[in-house]
């Protein structure tokens, strides 16, 4: 099958894209380490914070090159889709992590930290993905990425439903229950984001490659 090359010209999409995913990238690792360590936690929110902001900075710069580019490497709605998947999970990240903080969580549970590390391994598949579409799409390379974040996303999922049960066997102060639960969602929510952007790099292996 031959390959298709989406910017063959014009990279700043490209870079752009592959800005937001690193970020991403950096921030479920910080996350995932403090998740761990559970030290200097205002510093550690701080940190994802500004992190945070940086996303945000490149989702604008994404939105203001579409409105002024005239044409696109591939559809504008798959462009927009993927520049806020990416900062969806920024900001779910940073949120979970600043709920935590603000709660005043004395010890992450051991649910937290399953989640914590499938979603640092699915913004590691998901940068590779946008990667793959820098260059020359390889389909079946592109796809198994994606099946691959999907496969992750369906095992957080099940860590999610474990998670709650534990939160409603009776056993958790009501109090805990209701911070652990918006904990959790914020967590799943983040992890959900990953998917949708495979799942917008999918359709683009779908249609180009």
């Amino acid at each position: 099958m031959a390959k298709l090359s989406l910017f063959p010209k014009d990279r700043r999409f490209s870079l752009l894209f592959q800005q937001g995913a690193e970020n991403v990238v950096k921030m479920a690792g910080e996350f995932k380490q403090l998740i761990y360590t559970w030290e200097n936690v205002k510093e550690g929110v701080s940190m994802l914070s500004d992190m945070e902001r940086d996303g945000d900075a490149i989702t604008h710069d994404v939105m203001t090159l579409l409105h002024r580019t005239f044409i696109t490497p591939f559809d504008r709605e798959d462009i927009s889709l993927l520049a806020r998947s990416l900062d969806d999970i920024a900001d779910r990240i940073h949120s979970t992590a600043d709920i935590m903080f603000l709660c005043g969580i004395e010890r992450p549970s051991d649910k937290a930290r399953e989640m914590a590390d499938i979603l640092a391994q699915a913004t590691v598949e998901l940068e590779k993905a946008v990667q793959d579409i820098s260059g020359h799409i390889d389909q079946n390379h592109l796809l198994k990425r994606c099946i691959e974040i999907n496969r992750l996303e369906n095992l957080a999922d099940r860590v999610y439903r474990a998670a709650l049960a534990d939160l409603f066997s009776g056993s958790i102060d009501v109090i805990q229950v209701i911070k652990w639960r918006e904990i959790y969602e914020d967590m799943e929510s983040a992890i959900d984001g990953a998917e949708e952007a495979a799942n917008v790099l999918e359709g683009v292996a779908l249609k180009y490659a």
